[in-house]
């Protein structure tokens, strides 16, 4: 005999596996924690920025004393975004920190920077080969740009258009090259010898003819010949090593003494901040 619908029972319910979803104050927890890191990245890389820039323009002096708190006032930041840009600033050689005294400026000496320029050497000549290879109209164009804008901006003659001239277009045609790491390499060196161009070179430096230098390298580029790229950034890096040399055997900055920085820079040097 068949059985009733009450004999037979309810049939249980198929069991469903719900999505366990995050309470929504977890989830805003998340966010505001990836909110809280991407905004410390930012402010540190600000605080590395406007730090190195300072010390490249001799805004901080070879030499000098810094101190945290004074800086986080200048910057308007706090502690942790500072000494994050501070440490960073020790690995890439412009800082160093002095046990018991604090950071201080690094002060190169013009034999360092002669070897930086012997590395640069080494390096970039390479590297304007790939770039040529590499370049695109875009590349050229973009390079160009650079010289005539920092021409329109400051008539060409003045130390401040050498010096932003000369390392946008560097920058520019070592990553025109295709290796990062090479590309990176440079960057930090010729950061590094920024700072001679004020202290040192400022005197003598004949801008209008590393803008035809500049101009040489590009006019390669321009006709596509690697070999001649090659042969006039060896050439527009071995006249800056001359000068050095020059200076380093017959100029001011003999047994220690240090010259007086140019104008520009005296009217963007501060007291010590310590």
């Amino acid at each position: 005999m068949p059985q009733t619908r009450s004999e037979r029972g309810t049939r249980p319910k198929r069991k469903t596996t719900a999505a366990v979803a995050t309470p929504a104050p977890e989830k805003e927890r998340e966010k505001a924690d990836r909110s809280e890191r991407d905004r410390g990245a930012s402010l540190s890389d600000r605080a590395y920025q406007q730090i190195k820039e300072m010390i490249l323009t001799l805004f901080f002096l070879p030499g000098q004393y810094l101190n945290e708190a004074a800086i986080c006032d200048l910057l308007k930041l706090g502690r942790t975004p500072v000494h994050q840009a501070l440490q960073l600033l020790q690995v890439e050689g412009l800082v160093e920190v002095v046990p018991r005294k604090g950071v201080i400026v690094r002060p190169d000496s013009i034999n360092e920077v002669v070897e930086i320029l012997d590395a640069r050497i080494l390096v970039e000549v390479e590297l304007v080969r790939r770039a040529v290879a590499n370049s695109t109209r875009e590349d050229i164009k973009e390079l160009t740009a650079i010289l005539e804008k920092t021409n329109r901006r400051h008539g060409g003659g003045s130390l401040d258009a050498f010096v932003e001239s000369d390392r946008a277009f560097h920058v520019k045609l070592s990553a025109m090259s295709g290796n990062a790491i090479l590309a990176d390499f440079v960057r930090l060196m010729h950061e590094r010898s920024t700072r001679f161009w004020y202290l040192h070179l400022w005197q003598t430096v004949d801008v209008y003819a590393a803008g035809r230098e500049h101009r040489t390298i590009l006019e390669a580029m321009e006709t596509r010949d690697p070999e001649r790229a090659a042969r006039a950034m060896r050439k527009h890096i071995e006249n800056l090593r001359e000068r050095l040399q020059h200076i380093l055997h017959h100029g001011p900055g003999r047994g220690g003494v240090r010259p007086a920085a140019p104008p520009a820079a005296q009217g963007r040097a501060r007291r010590a901040v310590t």
